[in-house]
């Protein structure tokens, strides 16, 4: 449903569920930053969360984290490795504010601000739609549909555009 060049604003994808605190070197451990190839990034995305994560994750999959998702090293291969596995949005409580700037500055990822009320109502493997543009997250699955922290348009035009270096000049875009 996301068109990644468009101005779409809505993603639909399975939900894979984490905890909090799940830093960089999970996303994406260090011994597998020695071949930056993005099937090697895709191959082992969240391996150190989840040894199974890479064998199920799938194209448009959405990821749900606790709060601090991305803490830890400065790593811009944590947000990369999730784009190279077909991720799109990553949802959460909270995030570490670099792991947010590298998913931004690098056109990799929207990062969604969740409520307590929505980690805690979407489960692993349901199906939701964001809608970025009502600032709502839909539980398909369970029926449920949870406000989510507005979403600057601005930054969504980066992501989409590849990232803060593809845009250019930031003063023609409408925040």
């Amino acid at each position: 449903m996301a068109e990644a060049g468009g101005a779409s604003l809505r993603f639909r994808g399975r939900v894979h569920k984490l905890g909090d605190n799940v830093d960089t070197d999970q996303i994406i451990p260090a011994p597998y930053l020695k071949d930056l190839s993005p099937e090697n990034l895709a191959a082992h995305v969240l391996e150190g969360a989840d040894p199974s994560f890479p064998r199920r994750i799938r194209p448009g999959d959405i990821v749900l984290g606790g709060r601090n998702f991305g803490s830890g090293s400065s790593r811009e291969h944590a947000p990369m490795a999730l784009r190279y596995a077909g991720v799109r949005v990553v949802m959460a409580l909270s995030f570490a504010r670099i792991f947010y700037r590298n998913a931004v500055d690098g056109g990799h990822l929207i990062p969604v601000i969740v409520t307590e009320e929505a980690y805690r109502g979407i489960g692993d493997g349901d199906e939701v739609e964001v809608d970025l543009e009502s600032s709502i997250v839909r539980d398909l699955t369970a029926g449920a549909e949870y406000p989510v922290e507005r979403f600057p348009r601005l930054i969504a035009r980066i992501v989409q555009a590849g990232g803060i270096f593809s845009v250019g000049d930031l003063s023609s875009l409408e925040a």
